[in-house]
């Protein structure tokens, strides 16, 4: 029995240091756990660890919803170990929280404020404005304006050669009516006044025009106006009227009247012969009709004949030598050939202008 004793009294005392050193280790551990206790609590909780019963202490926690009983003072020390107001600490965190917010408010209108001061300082380059005037740009549109007089280039060819300035070719004094015999007055049956005017005032350049071709219109009615529609939106030539002069046939225009159309006035190279220095160079007189078929009139061929005469006085000579008269096919390049001025044209009747 002795034995007995003294094995239950070991275990009992193992049982006990082991309650011991729980107790030693949860007191080590009380203080990270009762930060925000009271003293009243903390001294609670030493009394809670020292008792000696241990499994009475899982029962307290139920009485939570009362936290009174901890006024009782009772000898036991299970009942002072029940007040275990572990709820009341808790809300001393939430003054951590309500300082932060206005801390931030305040953050924030501070940081818009100088955000706001900064802006008033880019105003302050406006005065910078003056000294970039686009007062030069007006000049170049005065260039563009004096380079729009566009209408002498068609005049000038860049493929022509004839780049030789040599002025500008004084025109022929009129011609004289009279009747006295002695006065050998020039007497033009088809050249009209305003035909001769209009030839006159024309801005010729010194040895410019070269060569007089001989054209038939390949159709047997029409006149300048009809030509010079078909040529500008048929054709698409910008300057309209390929030749220089028409003599009409009787059909559309008067036989043997001229007309002269505007590459002639304005100086412009003719469009009537498949090369740019030969238009630069060759005056087109184009006769209406189809030469192929038919004959030339006679109004057509003297009429032609005073307009030819009367052109080779106004264009001067170039080098001593006048206009020289040639049909279109005979002056054509042979890469382009053409039948030009027809068949039936009597070509014997331009060799008086050799």
């Amino acid at each position: 029995m002795l034995e007995f004793a003294q094995s239950f009294t070991n275990r009992l005392l193992s049982v006990r240091k082991l309650f011991l050193f729980t107790a030693a280790f949860s007191l080590a551990l009380a203080p990270i756990a009762l930060r925000a206790l009271t003293d009243e609590e903390k001294k609670a909780a030493f009394l809670k660890t020292r008792g000696e019963e241990s499994p009475e202490p899982a029962s307290t926690p139920k009485p939570k919803p009362k936290p009174k009983p901890a006024t009782r003072h009772s000898p036991t020390p299970h009942h002072k170990a029940t007040p275990k107001p572990e709820a009341t600490p808790r809300p001393k965190p939430t003054p951590e929280l309500t300082p932060k917010t206005p801390p931030k408010l305040i953050e924030s209108d501070e940081d818009a404020v100088p955000k706001r001061t900064p802006a008033p300082p880019p105003v302050t380059p406006k005065p910078a404005r003056p000294p970039a005037t686009p007062k030069p740009a007006p000049t170049p549109s005065l260039k563009k304006i004096e380079s729009t007089p566009v209408p002498p280039t068609d005049i000038t060819i860049a493929k022509s050669g004839f780049e030789n300035e040599q002025g500008y070719e004084p025109p022929p004094p009129p011609p004289k009516f009279s009747l006295w015999p002695w006065s050998k007055p020039v007497n033009y049956h088809y050249l009209t006044k305003s035909v001769i005017d209009a030839i006159r005032k024309a801005p010729v350049k010194k040895g410019r025009w070269q060569y007089v071709v001989v054209h038939n219109s390949g159709t047997r009615q029409g006149n300048a106006k009809i030509f010079d529609y078909y040529h500008r939106h048929t054709r698409g030539m910008p300057n309209g009227l390929a030749y220089h002069f028409v003599i009409g046939n009787g059909t559309s225009s008067g036989n043997g009247a001229v007309e002269i159309g505007n590459r002639w006035t304005r100086q412009v190279n003719g469009g009537h012969v498949h090369s740019d220095y030969l238009n630069n160079i060759a005056i087109g007189i184009c006769l209406v009709g189809d030469f192929n078929r038919d004959t030339p009139t006679k109004q057509q061929l003297e009429a032609t004949e005073e307009l030819i005469r009367f052109l080779r006085e106004r264009v001067g000579k170039n080098n001593g030598k006048i206009c020289v008269v040639k049909a279109h096919r005979a002056i054509n390049p042979p890469q382009w050939p053409t039948d030009c001025p027809g068949d039936k044209f009597p070509f014997s009747w331009l060799r008086r202008f050799d």
